[in-house]
């Protein structure tokens, strides 16, 4: 009976432990799960506060030009990460320890923010491999860039050949019925003088690059988001159309007073300060991209080379010097090249197409033309040739050729000046705008435990 008792008693103390260890037990699951609900809920304040605060996204910026980005500092002017921790704390992720790890802002890595929100935009626009079409014509003008500059050499090197001969014996060249004079003054002249319509003025309008992105000290993110940034690879092609989309150039500039520059297109290509240097630096470039091929037709036209050649031996024949006859024909042959391509850019300064190669048909300058180019009254206003290219055009082979180091902070100035001129945004900075944010959060729950965790926004 005793032995029974005791065994009793063994089986209500064992049971007894038992209980105390599953209430244990289950006390211990529901302080994890308090624990783990609080988490959950600190976690969900703290997403629900990122998106609320970059759904504060600059809305001119995304109305314009199409790009995402949290004006940092809150149309102050006066940019501070605070402000944004303290938006945060607005939106419901107070009593929490915040600290920003990684933060990138559209400036960063030469625009690489920026670039990518621009390769977005054009996949939506146009679908992936739209633009493959304009790829093929790039070809001739990587073609037409390398050709130029080894033209030039050859005019250089002609000459100084010429010039040689004649010091070396002492003659000059007849000034009678020789054009080489008025070109020489009209290779002095600037391009923009010689070539835009006499019903058009050219912009006066210029910037202080100073304040802008492209030159000023900026901000900078820090930290890499290799990790989660999307590859979006922008082909120049791409970026050119970009450009053409959102600025304005020389072709459809109207003049407006709320406008920085009226050449914005000529700016992103050239940098310079005033619209008249942006256009005589474009202007220039493009009379390179034409020159090649009106020298190239010049040498296999046997009637304009013959032409060349009979007036060459003429002044020869007038300063009794023909062994300078084959170099003055070549010279000759150089300065109806550069006459014929002024022709062009006159055409296409009046929104004319130029051919990309010339023909008997739309040849436009005749060598005794060359003699009065640049007159007021000569009436060498330049000709329209159905299908072929227009300035719009031809830009966007520059575009192409620069490539994209230093054009999209370039851009960036442009979509600064828009702002703070066209919507009196006047605080507007490109290096206070935030596109990718990763926040540390640490929060103290009771009894001393600590819970860390980051949140990570960027727009896509």
């Amino acid at each position: 009976m005793r032995a029974l008792e005791f065994k009793r008693g063994e089986v209500t103390a064992f049971l007894a432990l038992i209980f105390v260890l599953l209430v244990a037990f289950a006390g211990s699951i529901m302080e994890s799960a308090s624990l783990q609900s609080a988490k959950s809920y600190r976690r969900t304040d703290m997403n629900r506060a990122v998106e609320s605060v970059f759904a504060e996204y600059h809305r001119e910026l995304l109305a314009e030009f199409e790009v995402f980005a949290l004006e940092g500092s809150y149309e102050s002017g006066s940019y501070s990460e605070q402000k944004v921790l303290d938006r945060l704390s607005w939106y419901g992720a107070s009593g929490m320890e915040q600290q920003i790890q990684r933060l990138q802002l559209l400036t960063d890595r030469n625009g690489q923010a920026f670039l990518e929100q621009v390769a977005r935009f054009i996949e939506s626009k146009y679908g992936l491999g739209s633009l493959n079409h304009l790829l093929g014509g790039m070809d001739r003008w990587e073609g037409q860039e390398e050709a130029a500059d080894q033209y030039q050499q050859t005019e250089e090197s002609l000459n100084r050949e010429l010039s040689g001969m004649l010091a070396e014996n002492g003659m000059e060249l007849p000034t009678e019925n020789n054009p080489l004079p008025n070109m020489q003054q009209l290779a002095a002249t600037p391009l923009a003088k010689l070539v835009m319509p006499k019903d058009r003025q050219i912009s006066d309008k210029s910037v202080d690059t100073s304040e802008l992105a492209s030159h000023r000290e900026l901000r900078s993110g820090y930290g890499d988001f290799s990790d989660v940034a999307e590859a979006a690879e922008l082909s120049k092609v791409a970026f050119g159309e970009y450009i053409l989309t959102h600025f304005d150039s020389a072709a459809d500039a109207q003049d407006a007073d709320d406008r920085a520059l009226d050449y914005e297109t000529e700016y992103i290509l050239s940098g310079k300060d005033s619209d008249r240097e942006n256009l005589e630096a474009v202007l220039k470039k493009l009379m390179a991209l034409r020159f090649v091929p009106n020298y190239i037709y010049l040498q296999n036209d046997a009637g304009k080379r013959a032409e060349a050649k009979a007036l060459a031996l003429t002044l020869c024949t007038v300063m009794a010097f023909p062994a300078a006859a084959e170099a003055l024909t070549q010279v000759l042959l150089l300065a109806w090249a550069f006459g014929e391509s002024i022709m062009d850019l006159r055409s296409l300064m009046k929104g004319y197409g130029v051919p990309f190669t010339k023909s008997s048909e739309t040849w436009q300058l005749s060598l005794a033309g060359l003699m009065n180019l640049g007159a007021q009254d000569s009436g060498q206003d330049g000709a329209d040739t159905e299908g072929g290219i227009k300035y719009k055009e031809y830009l966007r082979a520059l575009l192409f050729l620069n490539g994209k180091q230093e054009m999209p902070l370039r851009a960036l100035d442009m979509v600064e000046t828009c702002l703070r001129r066209e919507k009196g945004l006047s605080w507007f900075q490109a290096d206070a705008c935030i596109s990718r944010i990763e926040i540390s959060s640490t929060i103290h729950l009771r009894r001393g435990i600590t819970y860390r965790f980051s949140t990570y926004y960027g727009y896509r």
